[in-house]
Protein backbone atom coordinates (compact mmCIF):
# COMPACT_ATOMS: atom_id res chain seq x y z
CA UNK A 1 0.00 0.00 0.00
CA UNK A 2 1.32 3.43 -0.95
CA UNK A 3 1.58 5.99 1.84
CA UNK A 4 -0.67 8.39 -0.09
CA UNK A 5 -3.44 5.78 -0.04
CA UNK A 6 -2.83 5.05 3.64
CA UNK A 7 -3.08 8.71 4.68
CA UNK A 8 -6.21 9.18 2.56
CA UNK A 9 -7.94 6.25 4.32
CA UNK A 10 -6.90 7.48 7.77
CA UNK A 11 -8.17 10.97 6.94
CA UNK A 12 -11.58 9.67 5.84
CA UNK A 13 -12.03 7.57 8.99
CA UNK A 14 -13.46 4.13 9.67
CA UNK A 15 -16.18 2.62 7.51
CA UNK A 16 -17.52 -0.81 6.54
CA UNK A 17 -14.29 -1.65 4.70
CA UNK A 18 -11.65 -0.14 6.99
CA UNK A 19 -11.24 -0.69 10.74
CA UNK A 20 -8.70 1.09 12.99
CA UNK A 21 -7.21 -0.62 16.04
CA UNK A 22 -4.44 0.74 18.24
CA UNK A 23 -3.31 -2.75 19.28
CA UNK A 24 -4.52 -6.29 19.95
CA UNK A 25 -3.63 -8.28 23.04
CA UNK A 26 -6.62 -10.61 22.95
CA UNK A 27 -7.01 -13.28 20.26
CA UNK A 28 -10.80 -13.40 20.60
CA UNK A 29 -11.09 -9.68 19.87
CA UNK A 30 -9.02 -10.03 16.70
CA UNK A 31 -11.00 -13.10 15.65
CA UNK A 32 -14.28 -11.20 15.96
CA UNK A 33 -13.01 -8.49 13.60
CA UNK A 34 -11.81 -11.07 11.05
CA UNK A 35 -15.08 -12.99 11.22
CA UNK A 36 -17.11 -9.81 10.67
CA UNK A 37 -15.17 -8.92 7.52
CA UNK A 38 -15.28 -12.51 6.21
CA UNK A 39 -19.07 -12.67 6.64
CA UNK A 40 -19.52 -9.29 4.95
CA UNK A 41 -17.68 -7.91 1.92
CA UNK A 42 -14.12 -8.19 3.22
CA UNK A 43 -11.99 -5.29 4.39
CA UNK A 44 -8.81 -4.16 6.12
CA UNK A 45 -7.77 -3.81 9.75
CA UNK A 46 -5.19 -1.09 10.42
CA UNK A 47 -3.30 -1.99 13.60
CA UNK A 48 -1.32 0.82 15.21
CA UNK A 49 -3.96 3.44 14.42
CA UNK A 50 -6.25 5.12 16.96
CA UNK A 51 -10.04 5.34 16.45
CA UNK A 52 -9.73 8.93 15.23
CA UNK A 53 -7.20 7.95 12.53
CA UNK A 54 -4.12 9.20 14.41
CA UNK A 55 -1.08 6.98 13.94
CA UNK A 56 -0.03 5.49 17.27
CA UNK A 57 2.55 3.13 15.81
CA UNK A 58 3.81 -0.25 16.96
CA UNK A 59 7.08 -1.34 18.46
CA UNK A 60 9.26 -3.90 16.67
CA UNK A 61 8.26 -6.42 19.33
CA UNK A 62 4.56 -5.64 18.73
CA UNK A 63 4.96 -6.17 14.99
CA UNK A 64 6.54 -9.62 15.49
CA UNK A 65 3.97 -10.64 18.10
CA UNK A 66 0.98 -9.41 16.11
CA UNK A 67 2.03 -11.12 12.89
CA UNK A 68 2.25 -14.42 14.77
CA UNK A 69 -1.10 -13.72 16.44
CA UNK A 70 -2.79 -12.92 13.13
CA UNK A 71 -1.61 -16.19 11.60
CA UNK A 72 -2.69 -18.20 14.65
CA UNK A 73 -6.09 -16.51 14.96
CA UNK A 74 -6.88 -16.93 11.26
CA UNK A 75 -6.26 -20.66 11.42
CA UNK A 76 -7.31 -21.55 14.98
CA UNK A 77 -9.88 -18.96 16.14
CA UNK A 78 -11.88 -18.39 12.94
CA UNK A 79 -14.07 -21.23 11.68
CA UNK A 80 -13.66 -22.20 8.92
CA UNK A 81 -10.09 -20.93 8.70
CA UNK A 82 -9.28 -17.92 6.54
CA UNK A 83 -6.14 -16.61 4.82
CA UNK A 84 -5.64 -12.89 5.47
CA UNK A 85 -2.70 -10.99 3.99
CA UNK A 86 -0.57 -8.70 6.13
CA UNK A 87 1.62 -5.76 5.25
CA UNK A 88 4.01 -3.89 7.56
CA UNK A 89 4.14 -0.19 6.65
CA UNK A 90 6.65 2.38 7.83
CA UNK A 91 5.10 5.85 7.85
CA UNK A 92 6.83 9.17 7.15
CA UNK A 93 6.95 9.78 10.90
CA UNK A 94 8.96 6.59 11.39
CA UNK A 95 6.03 4.73 12.99
CA UNK A 96 5.21 1.20 11.93
CA UNK A 97 1.70 -0.15 11.44
CA UNK A 98 0.26 -3.43 10.19
CA UNK A 99 -2.47 -3.65 7.56
CA UNK A 100 -4.45 -6.90 7.64
CA UNK A 101 -6.45 -7.54 4.46
CA UNK A 102 -9.34 -9.96 5.09
CA UNK A 103 -11.01 -11.23 1.88
CA UNK A 104 -14.75 -11.75 1.56
CA UNK A 105 -15.45 -15.30 2.70
CA UNK A 106 -16.38 -18.02 0.24
CA UNK A 107 -17.58 -20.43 2.96
CA UNK A 108 -20.01 -18.29 4.95
CA UNK A 109 -21.04 -18.19 7.70
CA UNK A 110 -17.81 -17.82 9.69
CA UNK A 111 -17.72 -17.86 13.48
CA UNK A 112 -15.25 -17.32 16.30
CA UNK A 113 -14.21 -19.85 18.97
CA UNK A 114 -17.39 -19.15 20.94
CA UNK A 115 -19.50 -19.99 17.90
CA UNK A 116 -20.56 -16.34 17.48
CA UNK A 117 -21.25 -15.17 13.94
CA UNK A 118 -20.26 -11.54 13.43
CA UNK A 119 -21.02 -9.21 10.51
CA UNK A 120 -20.09 -5.62 9.76
CA UNK A 121 -22.63 -2.96 10.69
CA UNK A 122 -21.35 0.33 9.34
CA UNK A 123 -17.93 0.96 10.84
CA UNK A 124 -18.71 -1.39 13.74
CA UNK A 125 -19.73 -5.06 13.93
CA UNK A 126 -22.66 -6.95 15.43
CA UNK A 127 -23.70 -10.47 16.33
CA UNK A 128 -26.05 -12.34 14.03
CA UNK A 129 -28.96 -13.71 16.04
CA UNK A 130 -32.01 -13.44 13.75
CA UNK A 131 -33.01 -16.77 12.22
CA UNK A 132 -33.84 -15.14 8.90
CA UNK A 133 -30.37 -13.65 8.57
CA UNK A 134 -28.71 -16.93 9.50
CA UNK A 135 -30.81 -18.74 6.90
CA UNK A 136 -29.69 -16.30 4.21
CA UNK A 137 -26.05 -16.85 5.12
CA UNK A 138 -26.46 -20.63 4.89
CA UNK A 139 -28.25 -20.07 1.60
CA UNK A 140 -25.34 -18.06 0.21
CA UNK A 141 -23.00 -20.88 1.21
CA UNK A 142 -25.16 -23.38 -0.68
CA UNK A 143 -25.88 -25.29 2.53
CA UNK A 144 -29.64 -24.77 2.44
CA UNK A 145 -32.17 -23.42 -0.04
CA UNK A 146 -35.40 -21.70 0.91
CA UNK A 147 -37.47 -23.64 -1.61
CA UNK A 148 -36.63 -26.98 0.04
CA UNK A 149 -37.81 -25.92 3.51
CA UNK A 150 -40.91 -27.94 4.60
CA UNK A 151 -44.18 -26.03 5.04
CA UNK A 152 -45.76 -27.22 8.26
CA UNK A 153 -49.38 -28.21 7.74
CA UNK A 154 -49.25 -28.75 3.96
CA UNK A 155 -49.31 -32.40 2.93
CA UNK A 156 -49.97 -34.41 -0.22
CA UNK A 157 -53.71 -34.00 0.42
CA UNK A 158 -53.31 -30.28 -0.30
CA UNK A 159 -52.05 -30.90 -3.83
CA UNK A 160 -54.22 -29.77 -6.74
CA UNK A 161 -54.23 -33.32 -8.09
CA UNK A 162 -55.65 -32.56 -11.54
CA UNK A 163 -53.15 -29.75 -12.09
CA UNK A 164 -50.22 -31.82 -10.81
CA UNK A 165 -51.23 -34.90 -12.84
CA UNK A 166 -51.34 -32.86 -16.04
CA UNK A 167 -47.89 -31.44 -15.30
CA UNK A 168 -46.46 -34.86 -14.39
CA UNK A 169 -47.71 -36.52 -17.55
CA UNK A 170 -46.44 -33.70 -19.73
CA UNK A 171 -43.02 -33.85 -18.07
CA UNK A 172 -42.52 -37.62 -17.89
CA UNK A 173 -44.88 -38.97 -20.51
CA UNK A 174 -46.64 -41.21 -17.97
CA UNK A 175 -49.65 -40.74 -15.73
CA UNK A 176 -49.45 -40.42 -11.96
CA UNK A 177 -51.77 -43.44 -11.59
CA UNK A 178 -49.37 -45.62 -13.57
CA UNK A 179 -46.56 -45.12 -11.04
CA UNK A 180 -47.91 -47.62 -8.49
CA UNK A 181 -46.63 -45.32 -5.74
CA UNK A 182 -48.40 -43.06 -3.30
CA UNK A 183 -48.68 -39.40 -4.20
CA UNK A 184 -46.45 -38.51 -1.25
CA UNK A 185 -43.77 -40.92 -2.46
CA UNK A 186 -43.88 -39.35 -5.92
CA UNK A 187 -43.60 -35.85 -4.47
CA UNK A 188 -40.67 -36.84 -2.25
CA UNK A 189 -38.89 -38.44 -5.21
CA UNK A 190 -39.31 -35.15 -7.09
CA UNK A 191 -37.89 -33.18 -4.12
CA UNK A 192 -41.24 -31.44 -3.65
CA UNK A 193 -41.90 -32.92 -0.20
CA UNK A 194 -39.98 -34.28 2.77
CA UNK A 195 -40.98 -36.07 5.98
CA UNK A 196 -44.64 -35.93 5.03
CA UNK A 197 -44.84 -32.20 4.28
CA UNK A 198 -44.66 -30.23 1.05
CA UNK A 199 -41.67 -27.95 0.81
CA UNK A 200 -41.90 -24.33 -0.34
CA UNK A 201 -41.35 -25.31 -4.00
CA UNK A 202 -44.05 -28.00 -3.86
CA UNK A 203 -46.47 -25.64 -2.14
CA UNK A 204 -45.95 -22.74 -4.53
CA UNK A 205 -46.18 -24.90 -7.63
CA UNK A 206 -48.96 -27.36 -6.80
CA UNK A 207 -50.79 -26.71 -3.50
CA UNK A 208 -54.42 -25.56 -3.49
CA UNK A 209 -53.89 -24.00 -0.06
CA UNK A 210 -50.61 -22.17 -0.56
CA UNK A 211 -52.18 -18.74 -0.02
CA UNK A 212 -53.31 -19.77 3.48
CA UNK A 213 -50.02 -21.29 4.63
CA UNK A 214 -47.66 -18.88 2.83
CA UNK A 215 -49.75 -15.69 2.78
CA UNK A 216 -46.83 -13.31 2.16
CA UNK A 217 -45.43 -15.07 -0.91
CA UNK A 218 -47.68 -13.09 -3.23
CA UNK A 219 -47.47 -10.11 -5.56
CA UNK A 220 -48.90 -6.78 -4.38
CA UNK A 221 -49.54 -4.47 -7.31
CA UNK A 222 -50.52 -0.81 -7.40
CA UNK A 223 -51.03 1.51 -10.37
CA UNK A 224 -50.55 5.20 -9.51
CA UNK A 225 -51.77 8.06 -11.74
CA UNK A 226 -48.55 10.12 -11.62
CA UNK A 227 -44.82 9.57 -11.36
CA UNK A 228 -44.65 9.13 -7.57
CA UNK A 229 -46.30 7.00 -4.90
CA UNK A 230 -49.56 8.66 -3.87
CA UNK A 231 -50.84 7.76 -0.42
CA UNK A 232 -54.37 8.94 -1.23
CA UNK A 233 -55.02 8.00 -4.87
CA UNK A 234 -54.39 5.06 -7.16
CA UNK A 235 -55.80 3.82 -10.44
CA UNK A 236 -55.81 0.13 -9.53
CA UNK A 237 -54.59 -2.06 -6.67
CA UNK A 238 -54.55 -5.87 -6.44
CA UNK A 239 -53.02 -8.72 -4.46
CA UNK A 240 -52.23 -11.84 -6.49
CA UNK A 241 -51.98 -15.17 -4.67
CA UNK A 242 -52.41 -18.88 -5.33
CA UNK A 243 -50.34 -21.26 -7.43
CA UNK A 244 -47.21 -19.75 -8.96
CA UNK A 245 -48.73 -19.96 -12.46
CA UNK A 246 -51.84 -18.12 -11.27
CA UNK A 247 -49.78 -15.39 -9.62
CA UNK A 248 -47.69 -15.02 -12.77
CA UNK A 249 -50.68 -14.95 -15.14
CA UNK A 250 -52.71 -12.50 -13.03
CA UNK A 251 -49.76 -10.17 -12.49
CA UNK A 252 -48.89 -10.17 -16.19
CA UNK A 253 -52.52 -9.33 -17.04
CA UNK A 254 -52.44 -6.46 -14.54
CA UNK A 255 -49.31 -5.04 -16.17
CA UNK A 256 -50.64 -5.36 -19.72
CA UNK A 257 -53.98 -3.81 -18.80
CA UNK A 258 -52.39 -0.77 -17.18
CA UNK A 259 -49.29 -0.13 -19.29
CA UNK A 260 -49.64 2.55 -22.04
CA UNK A 261 -50.40 1.45 -25.62
CA UNK A 262 -49.31 3.27 -28.76
CA UNK A 263 -50.16 3.02 -32.43
CA UNK A 264 -46.64 3.96 -33.56
CA UNK A 265 -46.45 4.20 -37.38
CA UNK A 266 -49.41 1.92 -38.04
CA UNK A 267 -52.55 3.11 -39.81
CA UNK A 268 -55.63 4.35 -37.98
CA UNK A 269 -57.44 1.01 -38.22
CA UNK A 270 -54.63 -1.03 -36.69
CA UNK A 271 -54.52 -2.23 -33.09
CA UNK A 272 -52.27 -0.33 -30.70
CA UNK A 273 -49.39 -2.22 -29.07
CA UNK A 274 -47.90 -1.89 -25.57
CA UNK A 275 -45.02 0.58 -25.27
CA UNK A 276 -42.95 -2.30 -23.84
CA UNK A 277 -43.07 -5.74 -25.46
CA UNK A 278 -44.95 -8.45 -23.58
CA UNK A 279 -41.84 -10.65 -23.60
CA UNK A 280 -39.99 -8.10 -21.45
CA UNK A 281 -42.62 -8.39 -18.72
CA UNK A 282 -42.60 -12.19 -19.02
CA UNK A 283 -38.84 -12.33 -18.45
CA UNK A 284 -38.71 -9.85 -15.57
CA UNK A 285 -41.72 -11.29 -13.78
CA UNK A 286 -40.44 -14.88 -14.09
CA UNK A 287 -37.10 -13.78 -12.66
CA UNK A 288 -38.81 -12.03 -9.77
CA UNK A 289 -40.84 -15.12 -8.85
CA UNK A 290 -38.07 -17.68 -9.32
CA UNK A 291 -35.13 -15.78 -7.84
CA UNK A 292 -36.65 -13.79 -4.97
CA UNK A 293 -35.47 -14.71 -1.47
CA UNK A 294 -38.14 -16.96 0.08
CA UNK A 295 -36.41 -16.73 3.46
CA UNK A 296 -37.76 -13.16 3.56
CA UNK A 297 -41.42 -13.09 4.61
CA UNK A 298 -42.49 -10.33 2.24
CA UNK A 299 -44.33 -10.04 -1.09
CA UNK A 300 -42.97 -9.11 -4.49
CA UNK A 301 -44.14 -5.54 -5.06
CA UNK A 302 -45.19 -4.04 -8.38
CA UNK A 303 -45.51 -0.26 -8.71
CA UNK A 304 -46.83 1.19 -11.96
CA UNK A 305 -46.46 4.90 -12.73
CA UNK A 306 -47.18 7.06 -15.75
CA UNK A 307 -43.56 6.84 -16.92
CA UNK A 308 -42.23 3.56 -15.49
CA UNK A 309 -42.86 0.24 -13.77
CA UNK A 310 -40.90 -0.87 -10.69
CA UNK A 311 -40.73 -4.57 -9.84
CA UNK A 312 -39.26 -5.05 -6.35
CA UNK A 313 -38.16 -8.51 -5.19
CA UNK A 314 -37.26 -9.46 -1.59
CA UNK A 315 -33.55 -10.23 -1.28
CA UNK A 316 -30.54 -8.59 -2.91
CA UNK A 317 -28.43 -10.42 -5.50
CA UNK A 318 -26.96 -13.58 -3.95
CA UNK A 319 -23.28 -14.18 -3.18
CA UNK A 320 -20.95 -11.90 -5.16
CA UNK A 321 -23.28 -11.54 -8.13
CA UNK A 322 -23.43 -7.99 -9.50
CA UNK A 323 -25.69 -6.12 -11.89
CA UNK A 324 -22.99 -6.23 -14.54
CA UNK A 325 -22.79 -10.01 -14.06
CA UNK A 326 -26.51 -10.54 -14.67
CA UNK A 327 -26.46 -8.25 -17.70
CA UNK A 328 -23.69 -10.46 -19.09
CA UNK A 329 -25.80 -13.57 -18.54
CA UNK A 330 -24.31 -14.81 -15.26
CA UNK A 331 -26.64 -16.11 -12.58
CA UNK A 332 -26.87 -18.03 -9.30
CA UNK A 333 -29.87 -20.25 -8.66
CA UNK A 334 -31.31 -19.25 -5.30
CA UNK A 335 -34.26 -21.65 -5.56
CA UNK A 336 -33.10 -24.58 -7.73
CA UNK A 337 -36.12 -26.87 -7.19
CA UNK A 338 -38.64 -24.13 -7.87
CA UNK A 339 -36.72 -22.96 -10.94
CA UNK A 340 -36.26 -26.48 -12.30
CA UNK A 341 -39.98 -27.32 -12.32
CA UNK A 342 -41.34 -23.80 -12.61
CA UNK A 343 -39.43 -23.22 -15.84
CA UNK A 344 -41.54 -26.00 -17.38
CA UNK A 345 -44.69 -24.06 -16.44
CA UNK A 346 -43.85 -20.39 -17.01
CA UNK A 347 -42.27 -18.97 -20.20
CA UNK A 348 -38.79 -18.95 -18.67
CA UNK A 349 -35.75 -19.19 -20.92
CA UNK A 350 -33.07 -20.28 -18.48
CA UNK A 351 -30.58 -18.84 -16.04
CA UNK A 352 -29.15 -15.54 -17.23
CA UNK A 353 -30.90 -15.48 -20.62
CA UNK A 354 -34.03 -13.70 -19.39
CA UNK A 355 -32.31 -10.48 -18.36
CA UNK A 356 -30.29 -10.36 -21.57
CA UNK A 357 -33.38 -10.98 -23.66
CA UNK A 358 -35.34 -8.26 -21.85
CA UNK A 359 -32.53 -5.73 -22.37
CA UNK A 360 -32.27 -6.64 -26.03
CA UNK A 361 -35.98 -5.92 -26.52
CA UNK A 362 -36.10 -2.79 -24.35
CA UNK A 363 -33.01 -0.72 -23.56
CA UNK A 364 -34.52 1.51 -20.87
CA UNK A 365 -34.33 -0.93 -17.97
CA UNK A 366 -32.44 -0.07 -14.78
CA UNK A 367 -31.52 -2.60 -12.11
CA UNK A 368 -30.86 -1.66 -8.47
CA UNK A 369 -29.20 -4.13 -6.08
CA UNK A 370 -30.25 -2.62 -2.75
CA UNK A 371 -28.13 -4.56 -0.23
CA UNK A 372 -28.97 -2.27 2.68
CA UNK A 373 -32.70 -2.72 2.08
CA UNK A 374 -32.26 -6.38 1.10
CA UNK A 375 -34.20 -6.05 -2.13
CA UNK A 376 -33.66 -6.04 -5.88
CA UNK A 377 -35.41 -3.67 -8.26
CA UNK A 378 -36.05 -3.84 -11.98
CA UNK A 379 -37.23 -0.43 -13.24
CA UNK A 380 -38.66 -0.26 -16.75
CA UNK A 381 -39.00 3.26 -18.18
CA UNK A 382 -41.25 4.20 -21.11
Amino acid sequence: MELVELYDILLKGEDSKNQFKQNFTNSDSLAAEMVAFSNSDGGRIFIGVADDGAIAGLSAEDVRRLNMMISNVASQHVHPAINPMTENILTDEGSEIIVVAVPVGLCKPYSDNQGIIWVKSGADKRKVTAREELQRMFQEAGLVYADEVPVNGLTATDIDLKYFSTFFEKLYGESVDAQQKTLLHILENMNLAKDGFLNVAGALLFSRNVKYKLPLFIVKAVHYPGTDIDTARYEDSRDFSGLLEEVYTDTLSFILSNVPYRQNDQNVNSTAVPVVAKTVWEELLSNALFHRDYFVAAPVRLFMFSNRVELVSPGHLPNNLTIENIKAGNSVSRNPILTSYGSKILPYRGLGNGIRRALKLHKKITFVDDRAGNQFKAIVFY
